[in-house]
């Protein structure tokens, strides 16, 4: 008797388990994104200019060194931060500056940032500096996008498209 009661019981508690999650499969409905609206994801990571030019080394440098270590330019690490910059029909909507990772701060910025914004036809102007020594953005990019409700637009960087690149 007592181990039917026990079947029994479990039964019913993993019966209970699998309606529960049958529910939950269902039940709340989830919408990442409103009817009418799209997404812009600015997606990328990229190392910016070297904050110093290279230099050869002098000859009393190069005699403090051992000789295994003796290279004929001298190369500062530390880069410089990526400054981005994204217009939507004519309104600033990001303005972001990704400082450089690492101790040394010589490895790659990241950028990531989602923004919603409704369907339809919009200008957008993409803007990217990765040098410290100018002010003025190295790269841009205007165009006139038609974004579909639920559609997601993706601004990446890759030099060997061209620079920023819409897709």
């Amino acid at each position: 008797m007592n181990r039917a009661l026990n079947w029994t019981g479990q039964a019913l508690l993993y019966g209970c388990f699998a309606v529960a999650i049958a529910v939950f499969t269902r039940w709340p409905v989830y919408h990442p994104l409103g009817p009418d609206m799209a997404q812009i994801k600015v997606s990328f990571i990229h190392h910016g200019q070297r904050l110093a030019e290279c230099r050869p080394y002098t000859e009393e440098e190069k005699a403090k060194m051992a000789p295994n270590m003796r290279r004929a330019m001298k190369c500062e690490r530390e880069r410089s931060p990526v400054s981005i910059e994204v217009d939507l029909d004519g309104k600033t909507v990001l303005q972001r500056t990704a400082a450089p990772a690492g101790l040394s701060r010589d490895g790659s910025s990241t950028v990531y940032q989602r923004l919603d914004v409704p369907a339809g036809e919009h200008q957008i102007t993409v803007r990217l500096n990765d040098s410290a020594q100018t002010g003025d953005f190295a790269y841009q990019r205007e165009e006139t996008i038609h974004l579909k409700p639920a559609q997601v637009l993706v601004v990446d960087f890759n030099l060997d498209k061209g620079g920023i690149v819409l897709q």
